[in-house]
């Protein structure tokens, strides 16, 4: 299987949107914006076993992120939490893996691990739900980003496109 990631940020499509307005909801939080980050391809080539006809196939999974309005934690409470994920970032990286093929890197650096629903708003510093591999520069781009999908402001506030990109 091969793995091909694309990144945004985009403005999420209206199912997203949709999500994030229930997930927040159920929480008791208002939605204040919605960001696409990611779309994860995933390809396969192989044949089939009975015929020995060959077979492609493939999916595409959108990572995106609720900005619901969470409490910011304490710079201390947000150390604590970025410790805990340096202390486990290596282990992630290998079971990722595993999953997915070799953890991206630019030249031999690996690329930052990029925490979902961010550490300050109480993101999960090790759950491998919350973190997914980020090119270093859009890695900064999403850091960037975040408060003002947080802040309820434009582009992040409405809803774009059902697919913000190609891969011809």
């Amino acid at each position: 299987m091969k793995t091909t990631l694309f990144y945004g940020p985009w403005q999420c499509r209206r199912e997203f949107m949709n999500g994030c307005q229930r997930e927040c909801a159920s929480e008791g939080r208002t939605l204040k914006g919605c960001m696409w980050l990611a779309d994860f391809k995933f390809d396969w080539e192989g044949s089939l076993v009975v015929i020995p006809v060959p077979v492609k196939a493939g999916s595409r999974y959108g990572i995106y992120h609720c900005c619901c309005n969470y409490t910011e934690l304490s710079k201390e409470d947000t150390r604590a939490a970025r410790k805990k994920w340096e202390g486990k970032r290596e282990s992630f990286r290998r079971g990722w893996s595993e999953k997915f093929g070799t953890w991206p890197e630019k030249g031999d650096v690996s690329w930052p691990g990029h925490h979902v629903r961010d550490l300050k708003h109480g993101g999960n510093p090790v759950d491998p739900n919350n973190i997914i591999p980020a090119e270093p520069d859009v890695h900064e781009v999403l850091n960037e980003q975040y408060p003002a999908c947080y802040d309820g402001k434009s582009p992040w506030n409405t809803v774009g496109p059902d697919l913000p990109y190609t891969d011809n």
